[in-house]
């Protein structure tokens, strides 16, 4: 059974960044994506990023384009998601997710997901 452990949320001030890793275990494929979702109070679930180790393909949400980067340290078997620029909107906790398929933007198409760490960004 494949594990994912987030690390790397907490508090910062908007228009700080923070760096999210997840470090994923026990997957049996070579080829798989590899991603973040979030959750806000209240709010439905959305996707953020993922990286598919099939090509290097990466997504985002528009929400995030332009100030969030997702990489993968495969010698680690960690992808990390860099936020730049946050704002008080991306607080949420995410959740890092695989998914063996090829598409990444629908949380029912995961098929494993981490406990979820909690970004919180506010003066």
């Amino acid at each position: 059974q494949a594990q994912l452990v987030e690390s790397g949320g907490g508090l910062v001030q908007p228009g700080g960044s923070l760096r999210l890793s997840c470090t994923a275990s026990g997957l049996v494929s070579d080829y798989y994506v590899i991603g973040w979702f979030r959750q806000a109070p209240e709010k439905e679930r959305e996707f953020v990023s993922c990286f598919s180790t099939s090509g290097g393909r990466t997504e985002f949400a528009d929400s995030v384009k332009g100030r969030f980067t997702i990489s993968r340290d495969s010698a680690k078997n960690t992808v990390y998601l860099q936020m730049n620029s946050l704002k008080p909107g991306d607080t949420a906790v995410y959740y890092c997710v695989a998914s063996y398929g090829d598409s990444c933007r629908e949380a029912e198409y995961m098929d494993y997901w981490g406990k979820g760490t909690l970004v919180t960004v506010s003066s």
